[in-house]
């Protein structure tokens, strides 16, 4: 996806205890920056966090984490990574990650979560209040619609 295409950012920069024998981020460590992005993705929307999903019983479980490396980052790195909601079906959400080191795109990635009821782990109807946050902060349409 194009820089402009997303509509939310983290900035994070890279620590020194990220990076491995090469001076650049050890692959693992995409991962989460992925999640800490996500993490202040969701908390901007405003929706419950992990603590209040839990407590109500229902919360959002990762599915499918890839990762595509074209550039590594490197120590004292500033990075952009955008976080955008690309699919949202019935009971799940798609995301695709990027990062940036300024104008540069180094790493693609994909997050998948099921929203699930916490003791049958199975799959629940994402609430239409969390959709149309989504969908107007994306400006996408659901699953089946044209």
């Amino acid at each position: 996806m194009a820089r402009q295409d997303f509509a939310f950012f983290h900035t994070l920069r890279v620590r020194w205890s990220e990076v491995d024998m090469q001076a650049i981020v050890f692959n693992g460590n995409y991962l989460n920056y992925f999640d800490v992005a996500f993490t202040e993705y969701w908390r901007a929307t405003g929706l419950p966090n992990a603590v209040a999903q839990a407590a109500d019983g229902k919360e959002f479980f990762a599915r499918k984490a890839g990762v595509e490396y074209f550039s590594p980052a490197r120590f004292d790195d500033v990075l952009d990574i955008g976080i955008r909601c690309s699919k949202l079906g019935r009971s799940s959400a798609q995301f695709v990650v990027e990062i940036f080191c300024g104008d540069q795109h180094l790493i693609s990635g994909e997050l998948v979560y099921v929203y699930a009821d916490t003791q049958l782990r199975k799959g629940v109807v994402i609430p239409d209040s969390w959709r149309e946050i989504i969908i107007n902060l994306e400006m996408i349409k659901p699953l089946g619609e044209s």
